[in-house]
């Protein structure tokens, strides 16, 4: 019925930009940006509700929920459609949005139009994964049309096309739909919006930690090679009674070595359990080829100074340091 009123059936007909494109349809009341990307905390969020259509297909994965039944367990969009004996609406939110910029968790209530005299309490029933939904709240149609009947139709679309013909499928409707105001954004553009400032605080955390890894890595080798050359008169005791300058050399990597990966084990698995929560959480990739590279250039700054350090004591003079001994 809606495409025929936006003549827009001919654009889903077969060999057209719309063919074999399914969309998924919201209600939407504005509101302000929940996101990371506004500076204050949203007092009033704009607010989603999804068909029951796409309820019922269980899509986006979830961190923590307020499931208590199997079927909610494996469709937390369930939740949705809960009746509260003190009237609050069950909602969903990005879980980014609800801990860095809402302040709230699982089982919290945030309250709409405070400031009037037909609040609405909305209480927070699970917590979607790094979704495209951190901008909104999210409720039941159903609640939606009560509590919002002023906001009628649906205003906010997700397209599910190939990602060959994204361009496509968008000129398409941006061209049909331009009369009113009707603007398509790729997923992968939204998310990289909502985690610029995510990965700025990273960046320079990231920086901060790298410059402190440069003076530790350095601190290390000065360790190594103090303890080798205090150890001087000790390894020429060592070349006196017979043992070669390879032996020493590689005794000495031997337990600078064992040093060194112990250390960095210990540090690796404190590191592991202090960011343990927040990874099964919230989940994500681990970047393991920058770790494995800041990894190795500590690995290979103590091994360096340590054979320096070796080198030098092995070449230094054999009777001066007999003597002192």
């Amino acid at each position: 019925e809606g495409r025929s009123e936006l003549f827009l059936d001919d654009l889903f007909a077969e060999g057209e930009p719309l063919a074999g494109v399914t969309l998924a349809r919201f209600r939407l009341r504005p509101g302000e940006d929940a996101s990371c990307l506004n500076l204050y905390q949203a007092k009033d969020p704009r607010v989603l509700a999804p068909s029951a259509a796409f309820v019922a297909e269980g899509r986006f994965g979830f961190g923590a929920t307020a499931a208590e039944t199997p079927e909610e367990e494996a469709n937390p969009w369930l939740l949705l459609d809960r009746e509260f004996d003190d009237g609050a609406i069950p909602a969903l939110a990005d879980a980014t949005s609800l801990a860095y910029a809402l302040h709230l968790s699982i089982g919290d209530d945030f309250v709409l139009n405070r400031d009037t005299d037909r609040p609405v309490t909305l209480r927070i029933v699970g917590a979607l994964s790094d979704s495209i939904f951190q901008r909104e709240l999210l409720i039941g149609e159903r609640h939606f049309e009560r509590v919002f009947p002023d906001y009628d139709g649906y205003r906010f679309f997700l397209i599910d096309a190939p990602p060959e013909r994204a361009g496509e499928v968008s000129a398409a409707l941006e061209d049909r739909l331009v009369d009113f105001g009707f603007d398509v954004v790729s997923a992968a553009e939204r998310l990289a919006a909502f985690h610029r400032v995510e990965n700025t605080y990273l960046a320079t955390f990231q920086t901060l930690g790298g410059l402190g890894l440069v003076l530790g890595t350095f601190g290390l080798g000065a360790v190594l090679l103090r303890n080798v050359l205090e150890r001087r008169r000790e390894l020429a005791l060592m070349r006196a009674v017979g043992y070669n300058a390879g032996h020493l050399s590689a005794m000495v990597l031997a337990e600078n070595a064992f040093l060194l990966f112990a250390g960095l084990a210990i540090g690796a698995g404190c590191a592991i359990v202090a960011i343990a929560p927040a990874w099964l959480e919230r989940g994500g990739g681990v970047p393991l080829l920058s770790l494995g590279g800041l990894l190795f250039i500590v690995v290979a700054t103590g091994l360096a100074a340590s054979l320096a350090a070796t080198v030098a004591a092995v070449r230094s003079p054999l009777l001066g340091s007999l003597r002192a001994e």
